[in-house]
């Protein structure tokens, strides 16, 4: 009896109406009889949720009557309404008080969720489900109906969060950033005009810490220069000082813009994306041979011996197959980038496979919508993927040694790096 009174003091105020449940099933008959009307979960919670708001007020008006400065105070009747969660819906009536000051806290005035339902709502939206889907899904699990009106609502809720996530401050230096694109369609007008196809920009940096994170998004019809120097605009203007690597597919006007804003920046493009170019206008029969013969090209152990891979690659093939190989010439420069850095950093860098597996699961929970209602709403979606995303991503092994080794190459540009790092 002992331990168990001990159980009941560490529990407090929730032990007790616990016991004060199984008192009152038990005086009604027991489980048997509480079970004939169906499922007795509901009418529990509505019994409760009841309970604990007239409680609220209870002290409320306690509290007030203690308060010189307050004027007198009573109770002023109730309302109904109808709360949602994972126990279904039910109907219940809230206390009100003359003087309008009572705010519960269990469930908040214009609060129809409770729990963690519009979590829910917005975890279905963010793994691709149609409004449509998530009012059937609902139906189907728990009963309830729901408007997509009020799916809508639950989903808008975290528009602020996107405005701020945006926005946020970042780090002052970023070693490598990653720079990659997915086209989604989306309907002009604000809904009501022609469907166009618009790539939104991902933009994910690798911090001095090891972990990554997307920088932000950015929506736009057609690349440039100029459109590229908005967006690291954007990012020095939310403290992004540096970055050592940008890792690209060739976007059009990617490497221009970020020289002129961070002129100290190397520019690696994507080697995987260069095999695709060069055999582009390969015969079929020869392919396999040509991705042979440019493989040394991209994994020799030093630039010298990289270089004279492409020199054999053009002997053997530059008369047959002249663009493949003036493919990569004409982007060497860019292609080779990787090679000035530790050996344990170059296959991290010479691909953008980092990005483009993010971007493929996010398409992937994108693929039910067909058409998005106006840029905000594909930006929403993503944004909650990513969100979800983020929570799994830990720091990538052996970083600690690639960032000793960045700032001797790098002195003075990564100090900020080496001070977190020692703070971790």
């Amino acid at each position: 009896m002992a331990g168990r009174k001990n159980r009941n003091n560490k529990g407090g105020a929730a032990d007790e109406l616990t016991d004060m449940i199984l008192k009152q099933v038990q005086e009604s008959g027991g489980t048997k009889e509480l079970y004939k009307n169906g499922d007795p979960v509901s009418g529990l919670v509505q019994k409760l949720y009841q309970a604990l708001l007239e409680a609220e007020m209870s002290e409320h008006l306690e509290q007030e009557s203690k308060e010189e400065s307050a004027e007198p105070n009573s109770r002023n009747g109730k309302g109904k309404k109808r709360i949602r969660g994972d126990f279904g819906e039910v109907e219940i009536t809230t206390p009100r008080d003359r003087q309008s000051t009572f705010s519960p806290q269990i469930i908040p005035k214009r609060e129809k969720s409770v729990g963690n339902f519009t979590d829910k709502i917005i975890s279905l939206y963010a793994r691709g489900m149609t409004t449509r889907e998530i009012e059937e899904h609902l139906g189907e699990m728990y009963g309830i109906e729901v408007s997509p009106q009020f799916i809508t609502r639950a989903t808008e809720a975290v528009q602020a969060e996107i405005v701020e996530w945006q926005s946020r401050p970042l780090e002052g230096a970023y070693p490598v950033v990653y720079v990659d694109g997915l086209r989604v369609s989306i309907r002009s007008g604000n809904n009501a005009g022609a469907v166009v196809k618009k790539c939104i920009y991902v933009v994910l940096g690798v911090s001095c810490t090891g972990k990554q994170e997307v920088l932000g998004l950015w929506v736009e019809e057609t690349e440039g220069a100029k459109f590229w120097l908005k967006v690291f605009g954007d990012l020095e203007a939310r403290g992004l000082k540096d970055i050592v690597i940008l890792c690209g597919d060739g976007l059009k006007g990617l490497p221009e813009a970020v020289e002129a804003v961070y002129p100290k920046t190397d520019v690696q493009l994507c080697v995987v994306h260069q095999i695709r170019n060069a055999t582009k206008f390969v015969s079929y029969k020869d392919r396999k041979k040509i991705c042979a013969a440019m493989r040394p090209i991209y994994t020799s152990p030093t630039l010298n011996a990289a270089e004279l891979a492409l020199l054999e690659f053009k002997e053997q093939w530059g008369e047959q197959y002249p663009l493949s190989v003036a493919s990569w010439e004409r982007n060497w420069q860019r292609l080779s980038t990787f090679y000035k850095y530790p050996a344990g950093l170059r296959k991290t860098i010479y691909t953008t496979n980092t990005i483009e597996s993010l971007n493929a699961q996010l398409r992937k929970n994108t693929s039910n919508r067909k058409v998005f209602p106006n840029d905000a709403a594909a930006i929403k979606i993503l944004y909650l993927n990513i969100r979800n995303f983020t929570k799994k991503w830990t720091k990538r092994q052996g970083w600690d040694s690639l960032m000793n080794k960045l700032a001797i190459m790098f002195p003075g540009r990564l100090e900020a790096a080496q001070d977190l790092i020692a703070m971790q």
